[in-house]
Order: structure tokens, then sequence, then C-alpha cells
């Protein structure tokens, strides 16, 4: 009997160029596997994630996204680069789409080069505590007087830890040697946190607001990622806290340079909007360049 093949797509997202930015594969009529088959296929590829669209229905659609260690409710480079690929192949055509994920409904939006996102902010506390902050910078090798400013928990579907520091100590950061999960508890007592990943966002900022200019590094080892070379759902929380920090209390926009230190160069857009110095709506756009297509096996189906 013929095995089962699925159609599937790569592209390096929040780059304008190949083999930069972060890679997706995104595979094609999978709404009939089990979960297990999905993360098992996401695991085959090993990137950061992959995602799982269904039938896009009008201007919407929804998909699934897993790590190569489990399935979560939304991410950033997989949302715009999923929206790029089912445009590409014809299943979309609109200008604005709607996204279904676990996080719910998140709006994508085509302009010219650019794929954007628009997300509602869910999670915001802080400042986290200074003792806290400083066993975090110690898990990648940083010292309290490395930091920069207030660090913040805070994300619109995904929420990280972002923590400022200088621009010598994102360079000289290294990952974790594991995962941040001793530190739930102490996290969970910063303010009540629905989303919270087993992540840190560490950030260097320069220029003033309504313009700022970022350089970032994210290290989620709890779900298999001991560095992202651009993590879009981090850039949306870190609009928020921007703006909780005082460093774009009207809100403005943020250009994210991630990935260097990993060889994977990545630009990512960010733009926040704000009333009464708290976070209303985050944004974050890129570009999207093709790499490979072909079809992989289906995984068998687990039998219990």
């Amino acid at each position: 009997m013929t095995a089962m093949r699925l159609a599937f797509d790569i592209v390096d997202v929040f780059t304008d160029r190949p083999y930069a930015g972060n890679q997706l594969a995104v595979v094609h009529g999978a709404e009939g596997l089990s979960t297990e088959q999905c993360q098992a296929l996401a695991r085959e590829f090993n990137f950061s994630e992959s995602t799982f669209p269904g039938p896009a229905d009008g201007a919407a659609y929804p998909t699934r996204i897993f790590t190569p260690e489990q399935e979560i409710p939304f991410a950033g480079h997989p949302t715009l680069g999923t929206a790029w690929v089912l445009r590409e192949r014809g299943s979309i055509s609109s200008d604005e789409v709607v996204q279904h994920c676990g996080a719910g409904e998140i709006g994508v939006r085509f302009d010219g080069d650019r794929v954007e996102l628009s997300a509602t902010p869910r999670d915001l506390a802080g400042p986290v505590g200074a003792d806290l902050v400083r066993d975090l910078l110690r898990e990648v090798g940083l010292a309290e007087a490395d930091r920069a400013g207030e660090a913040w928990v805070a994300g619109a579907g995904l929420s990280f830890v972002h923590v400022p520091v200088t621009e010598e100590a994102v360079v000289r950061a290294h990952p974790s040697s594991g995962p941040f999960a001793g530190y739930a508890e102490r996290l969970a007592a910063v303010g009540p946190v629905d989303d919270l990943l087993d992540a840190i966002n560490l950030y260097a900022v320069a220029g003033d607001a309504p313009y700022l200019r970022v350089h970032s590094r994210v290290f989620v080892p709890g779900v298999g990622i001991p560095e992202d070379p651009a993590t879009g759902s981090a850039a949306a929380g870190l609009g928020m806290a921007l703006v909780a920090s005082g460093r774009l209390p009207e809100g403005g926009r943020y250009d994210i340079r991630q990935g260097v230190e990993m060889g994977r160069p990545s630009t990512l857009h960010g733009r926040v909007e704000a009333t009464d110095g708290r976070a209303t709506r985050c944004h974050v756009a890129g570009s999207v360049r093709p790499v490979a297509s072909g079809e992989i096996e289906v995984p068998p189906r687990r039998v219990s």
C-alpha cells in the first residue's frame, strides 16, 4: 500500500532573502491528522515552529502551531508565514484575513512586500522584582549590572519575560543550559498571567519615542528552542512592555534586529497603539521568502 503524503512549503520569515530569518514549515491538508501525527511532523522538520492550516473560508482560516516539543496557541512568524503561503497558493486572496488559532482571532494584513499581524494584548504584569530578574539573567550568563531598566511579563497570546539590558550584554548572553520552569511560581506572583511561556526576551533599546531601535535575543528552552532567530509573539509583547516601562508611553514604532548571533539575521517591524499609558493593540510585520516545497509522508496514527 502506498503511504499517504502531504504537500508542504518551507519559507523564511522576517527576512528579505532566503536562508535568513526564521524557518517555517507549512503542511497542507492535515486537518484529519491527530495531535500526535502533527507533533511527529513538527519534530521531523525540527524548526522552531511548523503549522497545519485548515481549509480557508473566504478571508479566514484555522491553523494549528507546533514547536518540536508541543502545540502552542499563537506565534508570530508562523502566523505571517502561513498567511503568505496560503495567499501564494490561492487559498486566500483578500489583503486582510483572520487566522483562527488557540489564542483566538489574529488579524493579518498584506501591505506590499510585508505581512502584518495585529493582536490584542492579553497579559501584562510587572515590574518584575530585582531578585527575580537577577536570577533570570544568571541563567543566560549575565549579571544584575547588565540590566538597563524595568522587566515586565507581557504577551498577546504567548507571554514572555522582557528584560532590558545593555547592547554589549545582548551580544554576550548565551542560551540557558536548562528550562526556566523553576521560576514559574515566582513569575506568577508578579501578577495574573494566563499565557506564560518558558521564555526570556532579552533586549537593548536605542532611540527615543515615538521610534525605537531594538536588538533582541529570545531563549525558549522549555519548548525545545534554545534560541529563536525571529520571534513575532515576543515582538508583540515587547510593544506592551515598552509602553508600560515608559519607553513608548503613547505608543509608537520599533524595529527589532534579532538572530544575528545565530547566523540568521532577522528584521521585525513593530508598532503599538496605547491609551492612558497602556497598550491597546500590537502589530508586527515582516517579509517572507520561499525556500522549498515538496511532499512528506504522514506518520502512522498511534494505536492505544
